[in-house]
C-alpha cells in the first residue's frame, strides 16, 4: 500500500510532506481533514511511511468500481445512519476489531469529520475517534500517540498541481486514558483532536478566500525568504487564513482592499507567467545560455515524447471524462481520474499489444507490452520538465523584453508584502 499511495499520489501531484515522523511501529492513530476522496487515504500513508489500516464508510467498501481498492488496503467498514440504520449495531464489532488491530501495534487511520466533502474547513469532528482511542487505551493498558496530519490542496482536480502535507505532533491525553467519567473523557478528547487537526489545516469561511490566502503566502514568504517546506508553508497558510478571518468576519474595508490588491497582483503575475518568487529572480543572459546547452538533450526527447502521449491520449481522455462524471462530487474527481488513467491505460496498452501481435507475432506483442508502457511514463516525465522549461525560458524573455512594468509589479509586490506585515501583526494581538 505505501508504494501504491506513492506511486498515486506522485503521478498526480507535485507535493511535499513535513512535521513530526510517524513512529515506524506500535499503535498510533493518525486523524486527517478529508476533502479529496481517496487521495487523502493515499497521502496519510505516504506520511505515515507503513502501512494503515483506514476506516471507510460501508457504501465506499461496497462501491462496484473502487470497493475491491478500499478493501485490499484492509479497510474496516463503518455503518453510518444516513446510510442505513438497521446496521449501524454492527459498529460495536468494528470498535472491538479496531482496539484489537492498535492493540497488536497497527496504524489506524481516520477520518472525524465523518465523511468526505469539498469545504474550504473542517466539519464538526464526530466522537468516533476519541471513542476509538480511548477504548484501545483500556484495552492496552495505556495512551498512545495521536497524530493529525493536515492535507492542504492548492488546487486538488488539476493535474500536477501543489499539495502539502504535515504531520502534527503527537499531544498528550494521558490523563484521560483512564478517566472514568467516559463522556467527560469523550468530550474533551475530540476537542483536542479538533485543535490539533486546526493547527495543521487551512480553514475558510468561503471557498474564493483561498486563492487570496494563498497568494498572499507566496507574496510573504518570497519577500522574507522563508522556507518553502511543507510544515512551514501550511504554518503560514493557517496564520494567514486565521487573521484575514477576522476582518472578513466583520466586514473590515482594509481587507476587502487588501483582498483586491492581492486578486489584481495574482491576476498579473498569472499572465507574465510569473510567481512572487520568480519576479524576485534576476536571470544573466550567459546563465540563460548555460541553461539551455545543459538541457539540449530534453529538447531532443520532446518529438518522441510527444508521440508516445498522442498514442495515450484517448485513455486518458476517458479518464477525464470519469472523474467529471463521477456521480460523487468534486471532492472524488481527482480519485477517479488516477484510477481511470491506470485502469484505461492498462486496456489501451493490452489493446494495443493484442494488434502489435495479430500484425507482427508475439515478439511484437511482448515488445508493444513492455515497451507501451516504459514510453508513456517516460513521455509524462519529459511532458512535466518540458512545461516547466518553457515556463521558465517564457520569463527569462518577459523579464528582458518587460524590465519597465516588471520594476513596476516588483515595486507593488514589496509594497503588499509590508502591508500584509502590518496586516498580520494587527490581526495577532
Amino acid at each position: 500500500m505505501p508504494l501504491i499511495s506513492r506511486v498515486a499520489t506522485r503521478a498526480y501531484y507535485r507535493f511535499s510532506v513535513g512535521g513530526m515522523r510517524v513512529p515506524a511501529e506500535g499503535p498510533v492513530l493518525l486523524v486527517a481533514n478529508h476533502n479529496n476522496g481517496l487521495m487523502d487515504p493515499a497521502f496519510v500513508t505516504v506520511a505515515a511511511e507503513r502501512e494503515v489500516r483506514f476506516l471507510a464508510k460501508a457504501p465506499l467498501i461496497a462501491h462496484p468500481y473502487i470497493g475491491w481498492l478500499v478493501r485490499a488496503v484492509g479497510s474496516i467498514p463503518v455503518y453510518r445512519i444516513q446510510d442505513d440504520p438497521r446496521l449501524v449495531g454492527q459498529n460495536r464489532d468494528i470498535f472491538i476489531d479496531v482496539h484489537g488491530a492498535l492493540a497488536r501495534g497497527a496504524a489506524v487511520g481516520i477520518f472525524p469529520e465523518g465523511t468526505s466533502h469539498s469545504g474550504s474547513r473542517l466539519s464538526p469532528i464526530k466522537t468516533g475517534a476519541a471513542r476509538i482511542a480511548l477504548g484501545a487505551a483500556r484495552r492496552i493498558g495505556r495512551d498512545f500517540p495521536i497524530m493529525a496530519v493536515g492535507l492542504v490542496y492548492r488546487d486538488r482536480n488539476s493535474f500536477r498541481s501543489e499539495a502539502r502535507v504535515v504531520v502534527g505532533d503527537a499531544f498528550d491525553w494521558s490523563d484521560l486514558a483512564a478517566r472514568s467519567d467516559e463522556k467527560f473523557a469523550v468530550r474533551e478528547l475530540t476537542k483536542r483532536i479538533d485543535e490539533a487537526m486546526r493547527r495543521v489545516t487551512l480553514n475558510l469561511d468561503s471557498g474564493e478566500d483561498a486563492a487570496i490566502v494563498h497568494i498572499a503566502e507566496q507574496i510573504w514568504a518570497a519577500e522574507h525568504g522563508s522556507p518553502r517546506d511543507s510544515e512551514s508553508t501550511v504554518s503560514r497558510l493557517a496564520m494567514t487564513a486565521s487573521v484575514f478571518q477576522r476582518f472578513r468576519s466583520r466586514g473590515d474595508a482594509e481587507w476587502q482592499a487588501t483582498a483586491r490588491e492581492l486578486r489584481a497582483h495574482a491576476r498579473m503575475l498569472q499572465r507574465m507567467g510569473l510567481t512572487p518568487q520568480t519576479l524576485k529572480q534576476n536571470v544573466s543572459w550567459p546563465a540563460a545560455a548555460r541553461w539551455l546547452l545543459m538541457r539540449l538533450p530534453l529538447i531532443t526527447a520532446i518529438p518522441l515524447a510527444s508521440l508516445a502521449l498522442l498514442a495515450y491520449w484517448p485513455p486518458v481522455q476517458a479518464a477525464i471524462w470519469a472523474g467529471r462524471h463521477n456521480g460523487e462530487g468534486p471532492d472524488s474527481e481527482s480519485t477517479y481520474r488516477t484510477l481511470g488513467i491506470a485502469l484505461f491505460g492498462t486496456i489501451w496498452t493490452l489493446l494495443a499489444s493484442a494488434i502489435a501481435g495479430f500484425l507482427g507475432g508475439w515478439i511484437a506483442a511482448l515488445a508493444a507490452l513492455l515497451l507501451l508502457p516504459m514510453a508513456a511514463i517516460g513521455a509524462a516525465m519529459v511532458a512535466e520538465r518540458r512545461r516547466l522549461r518553457w515556463l521558465a525560458v517564457r520569463r527569462f524573455f518577459v523579464r528582458h523584453l518587460h524590465r519597465r512594468r516588471l520594476s513596476r509589479m516588483r515595486a507593488r509586490q514589496v509594497a503588499i508584502a509590508k502591508h500584509l506585515d502590518e496586516l498580520l501583526e494587527l490581526g495577532l494581538q
